[in-house]
């Protein structure tokens, strides 16, 4: 029995995928096709190079965990349910690869290809969160500055549950640790939040 042609999006996440175990250095063709069980024609077949698989793989890796994530939490009425939502969609527990593409994203930020894609991911986000917030009613710069926050803590905790995944508690499944968080995370909002 034949074997099915790969596609685009199969180079793409395979891309992904090295890319959270090695960085961007690690996507590479050859290694990728024995993966894969693919040719070096299939590849081409596909991409120009090597960057124009690290360029797609990052803008999938965009779409999905950005843009795919917003349109589905936009669908929330509520903002403080939706921000809730978020939050406990973006702390979730992740398959192994999962929970390191991020930090390997993240550790990369200066590097040409990944740099761009990574600076509209984390303007778009930030947006969305402050956007969150003067939904709950914040003045838009302290909204601006709270989604920093909110977006700081959530690298913060990728980052420190990629280094040290057993001493970190997993706040998903503690409603008591999700609950102090999200309060640290939505403050109340008196007098000082609205100006």
């Amino acid at each position: 029995m034949p074997k099915p042609r790969l596609t685009r999006e199969d180079w793409t996440r395979a891309a992904l995928d090295a890319m959270a175990r090695g960085g961007p250095s690690a996507v590479a063709v050859e290694p990728l096709a024995k993966i894969l069980g693919a040719t070096r024609g299939s590849f081409y077949w596909h991409f120009t190079d090597r960057e124009a698989l690290l360029v797609a793989a990052l803008e999938l890796w965009e779409r999905v965990a950005t843009e795919d994530m917003i349109a589905a939490m936009s669908k929330i009425r509520n903002p403080l349910d939706r921000l809730r939502t978020l939050l406990h969609e973006a702390l979730r527990d992740r398959r192994p690869s999962d929970a390191y593409l991020e930090p390997s994203i993240v550790a990369h930020a200066h590097d040409p290809v990944v740099a761009p894609v990574l600076r509209r991911v984390t303007d778009r986000r930030i947006g969305y969160l402050a956007e969150c917030y003067r939904e709950l009613g914040m003045a838009p710069d302290a909204a601006r500055r709270q989604g920093v926050v909110a977006y700081a803590a959530y690298l913060g905790w990728v980052e420190l549950r990629a280094a040290a995944p057993d001493v970190v508690p997993e706040v998903t499944r503690d409603p008591a640790a999700m609950d102090h968080l999200l309060g640290q995370l939505t403050p109340k909002l008196g007098n000082d939040h609205l100006a």
